[in-house]
């Protein structure tokens, strides 16, 4: 049986995650030696590492306890076998008690891989996430610290290392004059020791993984080099002897790599760290949107006392109040009471929506002056915000961090040069001058060495910190290296129309009196009435009377109908104001005044709200209210065009309006009556089909698709959730920004592909020197020191590159 029961379209086992996944995983992992268990389910999980076993596989199994376990390889048998209790308590899964129980762990880079235990990648060697919602607690990435503590160490060690061996070019050859040569190899012995064996052990860790996982890296060639440098210079210190004349030096020294194993290490160190440290802020999305919830609720119980408890005992069916002011603790629906609710969190429209008993409302929304009484409907994860926050966590999990170029090349890198190796070792040891093996041994070693790019660690974080630098000041902020990437590729650009193409603010645009009306009595007579009212609407229309300096009156016997309109007293006369829906109540067609219906049906096809005043049961005239165009907007738009983006504006509004908006700025396709949810999706129905979407917006409503899309852009003015779950965040908040930050992601991905053209070449142009290939010619060898230029040449290349993109043209 599922382990979720559906009864009425509610999970009941929402609140127990974990036990439920227990009784699921016990169920799943053992199966008894009788048939039924074989039939009812052909696949059992591994207890050990908690993969599928196919029964009948021909797989290992185990008798324990008058059970019979399965497993998927030998490996995790035997570990069982060695400690049943270990594995069957849960012991091995217990991690930090942060961690819920349960959860699985993917790799940002390869997400196919899931393991229901922490640890490293087989095909990348990154350490695994956590999936699911985070907590919000979890404290930092316990590899990032890790990482870091090693590279302040072995950078420590490598300064003096690196004085000590490149002092003599650059005048400060004392140190090593005092010391003697012999001394100093021995200083570099010490030094570069800790930071090969310590700072870079993970490297060789995953590097052996990739060879044994078959999927060359990065690592891999790292390891190589690292290894195959340290090594040569131990035999080169401690046996000399061993080395042919042509690689001894007048005092028969031979030279040593240290310092090139310890500079690679620390250099891909410092780019490991750059990288889980952008990694590490995406969950600050997740937090900021958990913060909008309220904490506690004021429930009132049967005998009418009200009674305030924390969020998490709230259950369906109680009677909550919300006081003016307060954020709505749950959803549910009005039972009594009327208010106007800020539900910008949820539409991004900036007009309050009117409640009144029957109409539903929603979490973390704000209430505004009236009080409500609500029947809480749903609670816990079932709720909106929940949801959004779900969809926010799988959509930032399922985005890698920047698929490394740089390990794409190595895949390729890695077997050519150790094939050149071997080749440039049986050579010398067939034709070589005598000792051959020896010279075949060194020109192997000087391949693998030579050919390993520390400057390929680098090629990447170089230009993403300019880059970054360079968007701040451009007022683009960029939350991390991938979100660049991706931008550079993006073909769509999903646009939210209020607060992003418009100010997000309505403001009053037009005063039409009728025959025989004053447009200023018009104004007045509205804005009197009006200023009784809380409606954002309202608001438009005083603030507008009072910028045209019309005086105001008092209005009396103020009242609001729902849905269409407020009436009252103003200066003895029966004004109402509201929209068409209020004629009708009030008998009017409008007959009379045709003309004005027209003008206000026109008026709504550019996308305004338009309203009837009304003194008796005569139209005086019309008001018009709307959310102005940034002025930025039309110019910015062209930009993108010309950037080659396909524009698509994603709307809460109507057809009509959404059309008249896209008509003027000439958007590419309207998408309108969109819900929040419906952004994400219309996002995951472009990128079926291949497309790279970009999407930009405000609202706590956008989170989801701005994590969904391939580059999430929130506007500076916007919520704090929409800018944590964005790869970039505008300062001012318009469009220009969007062209600033394609001109950036552009010109720095073009950098980087430069920088992995550099961190490469010298290496590549060194690899068949480092062979012995100019020996019959020139009688050359390579020598230590070559093999230092042409690492400190790249890295040099690579690091003047990135510094050009502080100026780039971004205007």
């Amino acid at each position: 049986m599922d382990t979720k029961t559906r009864t009425g379209g509610h999970d009941h086992h929402h609140h127990q995650p974990e036990r439920s996944h227990a009784a699921h995983s016990q169920h799943g992992s053992h199966s008894s030696n009788g048939d039924h268990t074989v039939a009812e389910s052909a696949t059992v999980k591994d207890p050990v590492c908690g993969m599928s076993v196919t029964l009948g596989a021909g797989k290992p199994s185990f008798a324990h306890d008058g059970r019979t376990w399965h497993f998927c390889s030998q490996k995790c048998h035997d570990r069982f076998a060695a400690d049943p209790a270990h594995y069957l308590s849960g012991a091995h899964k217990r991690q930090a008690s942060t961690v819920p129980a349960g959860t699985q762990y993917t790799c940002p880079m390869h997400p196919e891989i899931v393991r229901d235990a922490p640890g490293d990648c087989p095909k990348c060697g990154m350490a695994l996430e956590p999936m699911g919602v985070p907590s919000g607690d979890e404290g930092p990435n316990p590899e990032l610290v890790d990482f870091r503590r090693r590279f302040w160490i072995g950078a420590v060690l490598t300064v003096p290392l690196l004085l000590l061996t490149m002092g003599p070019f650059l005048g400060l050859g004392f140190a090593r004059d005092l010391l003697g040569e012999r001394a100093a190899q021995w200083v570099e012995l010490a030094l570069s020791t800790p930071v090969v064996l310590w700072a870079g052990w993970p490297f060789f860790v995953r590097g052996v993984k990739s060879v044994v996982n078959r999927s060359l890296n990065m690592f891999t060639l790292i390891g190589l080099g690292v290894g195959s440098a340290y090594l040569f210079s131990i035999v080169a210190v401690l046996f000399p002897g061993l080395f042919p004349d042509g690689f001894r030096d007048a005092q028969g020294h031979v030279g040593v790599y240290f310092e090139a194993g310890a500079v690679i290490v620390v250099l891909v160190l410092l780019g490991q760290v750059m990288e889980l440290g952008a990694r590490e802020r995406t969950g600050s999305a997740i937090r900021a949107l958990l913060d909008l919830a309220a904490k506690t609720a004021h429930v009132i119980r049967a005998d009418g006392r009200e009674e305030e408890i924390p969020l998490e005992e709230v259950v369906v069916g109680d009677h909550v109040r919300v006081r003016p002011g307060d954020k709505v603790p749950v959803d549910g629906v009005v039972i009594d009471g009327r208010s106007s609710i800020d539900e910008s969190m949820l539409s991004g429209e900036a007009v309050a929506v009117e409640k009144v008993a029957g109409d539903p409302v929603t979490g973390a929304t704000i209430n505004g002056t009236g009080s409500l009484i609500v029947e809480v409907k749903r609670v816990g994860g079932d709720t909106v915000l929940s949801q959004i926050v779900a969809m926010v966590a799988n959509a930032q999990r399922s985005r890698a961090p920047i698929q490394k170029l740089a390990d794409s090349v190595a895949g390729m890198f890695v077997p050519a040069v150790i094939g050149v190796a071997i080749l440039a070792f049986i050579a010398w040891a067939a034709w070589g001058p005598a000792p051959a093996l020896s010279y075949g041994l060194v020109a192997a070693v000087a391949v693998l060495i030579i050919a390993c790019p520390c400057a390929l660690g680098l090629a990447t974080p170089m230009s993403i910190m300019t880059a970054t630098g360079r968007g701040a000041q451009a007022g683009v902020l960029i939350k991390n290296a991938e979100a660049l990437e991706r931008f550079a590729k993006v073909d769509t650009l999903i646009v939210d129309k209020t607060g992003t193409l418009t100010v997000g603010k309505p403001k009053l645009v037009a005063v039409l009196p009728a025959a025989g009306h004053q447009e200023a009595e018009v104004l007045r007579l509205a804005a009197s009435l009006e200023r009784g009212s809380e409606h954002p609407l309202a608001e438009a229309i005083v603030s507008g009377a009072e910028e045209r300096g019309v005086e105001l009156a008092k209005a009396d016997e103020f009242e609001a109908i729902t849905g269409k309109g407020v009436k009252g007293v103003v200066d003895g006369q029966a004004v109402a104001l509201g929209n068409a829906a209020l004629l009708t109540e009030l008998g009017l067609d409008g007959g009379a005044s045709g003309a004005l219906v027209e003008a206000a049906n026109a008026r709504r096809d550019e996308g305004e709200t338009v309203m009837f005043v009304l003194i008796g049961s005569e139209i005086a005239g019309l008001v018009s209210v709307a959310d102005p165009l940034k002025e930025t907007t039309l110019e910015a738009l062209k930009a993108l065009h010309a950037e080659g983006l396909k524009i698509i504006m994603a709307t809460g509004d109507n057809e009509r309006t959404a059309r008249a908006v896209a008509g003027r700025l000439g958007i590419d396709e309207i998408r309108a009556d969109v819900l929040p949810a419906d952004k994400a999706r219309i996002i995951k129905e472009l990128q079926a089909k291949g497309h790279k979407v970009a999407m930009a917006g405000d609202g706590v409503n956008d989170a989801p698709a701005l994590a969904q899309a391939d580059v999430g852009i929130a506007m500076g003015t916007g919520a704090d959730v929409a800018i944590e779950s964005a790869g970039f965040t505008l300062v001012k908040g318009d469009l220009n920004g969007i062209v600033r930050a394609r001109r950036l992601a552009r010109a720095t991905m073009r950098n980087i592909k430069q920088n992995l053209f550099f961190a490469l070449v010298y290496n590549a142009a060194g690899v068949p020197v480092a062979a012995g290939i100019l020996y019959p010619f020139l009688g050359i060898l390579v020598s230590p020191m070559l093999a230092a230029a042409a690492m400190s040449l790249s890295s040099i290349s690579v690091i003047s590159n990135a510094l050009r993109l502080r100026s780039v043209r971004l205007e």
